[in-house]
């Protein structure tokens, strides 16, 4: 056992059996789709019964074993027992087409795949496509599955050492800016980060954490999974994100913290207008833990008015685990801030590498026990991402004197206006205030003579009226006049990724285009 009072623990297995051993009648894991629950001794079971077929398909130290599932508790069994084996967990994007499901699993040379039924026709496609992959095995219900497997009880696996080098998931990059790239994540930066999540919001024991955001990606896998463990908590997983079923949801699992986007705030505040429903219990629910973008500062206000809850910012990204910052979840949360380090170094540095005066904005660079080991596959890449020693971000962001850092936005969709530097986050922000938009995201798109030019989008509010004109003289009204919009269009929705991330890609595109 490692000794060390700041890092207890040597491999996410050994997190697992401590907890199986300390309290294994304690509920760990509950599944809100079809009720099933497991203890952390029952988990812990699982856990084995599944390291042995995986071990029966020839999965050991080192392999991939690619995961295309719904949440679900299938999910969380399939990455602990990845985890247990010393084999890396590679999440696929459901939401992919076969091509680039294809494209991820063989990238990560993937000896396994896991699929759900669900994804049949995908994993028939990549089963052709992926000559790594020893065998493709629907993992609808994992009891069933271990059961079925006549293959004898493998032992290998239980003697294994794992160390907090060895390496347990590859998660892929959204690929905004070409193919998508395999961060490595080791046992050492799971549990830093677990730590650091549960030390920094408190978790205890008895919280119990709701997982709605997709496990193909870190937020779920990380703060309402992992963190959960660490703690000695409970984790809650839903298939998907429901307004209607919310507060049931909530109210039935005593739910105290609850991972989102802004996307998720914005269509409970539309659903319930008037608060959580009668009968419904919220009193135990402490506070949203929002991320991947930033959450404009008016509906923050508004969730926080209607269902007396704290949203707590964060920032970070796959390659810092998941979160490098978090918003204090007291009276000393700065909305508009993504807060306070919970435990990296944090740096803004300008264009000649040097750290910049605080207040001065720059690119947002990180170094700790928390970021990643680097890019699969890809070493150009990694050095160029951790040059001088530090993890370029490719965010733009300022802190301020007492060290809470505020996003401007990717250094990718900054605009560049006839020398100009300008972030679309501060006109978005402003559109939102206005009383017919329900949101709004600005672009750059090209123009003859500025090389950029200011395009924003709208959706409106059910039953609102506004012009284009009007909006741009909105702007006009309290920003600078190169800031300002030339052009508004109006959309029924914005386009939006799997954990409700605008795509500002499609944006541009819809602009060249006018579909």
């Amino acid at each position: 056992m490692n000794t060390d009072p700041t890092n207890p623990y040597r491999s996410m297995r050994e997190l697992l059996e401590l907890r199986a051993a300390e309290t294994p009648d304690k509920t760990f894991l509950s599944d809100t789709h079809d009720g099933r629950s497991w203890t952390y001794a029952e988990f812990d079971a699982a856990v084995n019964q599944t390291c042995d077929t995986l071990a029966a398909h020839g999965v050991g130290r080192g392999d991939v074993v690619s995961l295309l599932l719904p949440n679900g508790a299938e999910y969380v069994i399939a990455y602990f027992a990845c985890f247990k084996t010393g084999a890396l967990a590679g999440p696929v994007n459901s939401l992919l087409k076969p091509e680039e499901a294809a494209y991820v699993v063989g990238n990560s040379d993937a000896k396994l795949l896991l699929y759900h039924s669900q994804f049949r026709d995908t994993a028939a496609r990549v089963r052709a496509e992926v000559s790594s992959l020893n065998a493709a095995l629907e993992f609808d219900d994992a009891a069933k599955v271990n059961a079925d497997c006549d293959a004898p009880p493998a032992r290998a696996w239980r003697e294994l050492a794992l160390e907090r080098d060895d390496e347990a998931i590859i998660i892929y990059t959204s690929g905004t800016t070409g193919k998508p790239k395999g961060c490595l994540l080791t046992h050492g930066n799971l549990l830093a980060n677990a730590r650091q999540i549960v030390r920094w919001l408190k978790f205890t024991p008895a919280d119990r954490l709701l997982s709605v955001m997709p496990l193909f990606h870190m937020n779920a896998v990380m703060v309402t999974t992992v963190a959960a463990m660490y703690a000695g908590g409970a984790s809650v997983v839903s298939p998907r994100f429901s307004a209607s079923r919310f507060w049931q949801i909530v109210s039935g699992y005593e739910v105290t913290s609850f991972g989102s986007v802004a996307t998720m705030l914005s269509m409970l505040l539309a659903t319930y207008p008037e608060g959580v429903p009668e009968g419904f219990r919220r009193e135990q629910l402490r506070f949203a833990l929002c991320g991947s973008a930033p959450v404009p500062a008016e509906v923050l206000r508004r969730f926080e008015e209607t269902f007396n809850c704290l949203v707590i910012e964060g920032y970070g990204l796959s390659e810092s685990t998941v979160r490098a910052t978090f918003n204090p979840p007291d009276a000393r949360r700065r909305p508009g801030s993504c807060g306070q380090s919970i435990g990296c170094e944090i740096k803004v540095f300008g264009e000649d590498e040097r750290e910049v005066a605080t207040g001065e904005l720059g690119e947002i660079v990180l170094r700790g026990e928390n970021i990643f080991k680097g890019y699969y596959k890809n070493e150009a890449a990694t050095i160029e991402a951790f040059r001088g020693g530090w993890f370029h971000t490719g965010d733009i962001g300022y802190r301020d004197a007492d060290d809470f850092l505020y996003i401007a936005d990717r250094k990718s969709d900054m605009i560049i206006r006839g020398g100009e530097n300008i972030y679309p986050r501060e006109i978005d922000e402003l559109l939102y205030t206005h009383p017919a938009v329900a949101s709004a995201a600005t672009v750059g798109v090209p123009d003859e003579l500025y090389g950029e030019e200011v395009a924003a989008f709208v959706v409106l509010k059910e039953g609102a009226k506004a012009s284009a004109v009007e909006l741009m003289e909105f702007c006009r009204a309290h920003l600078a006049d190169f800031k300002c919009p030339k052009t508004v269009r109006f959309l029924d929705e914005m386009p939006k990724g799997p954990t409700g991330k605008l795509l500002k890609r499609e944006l541009a595109r819809h602009f060249k285009t006018g579909e």
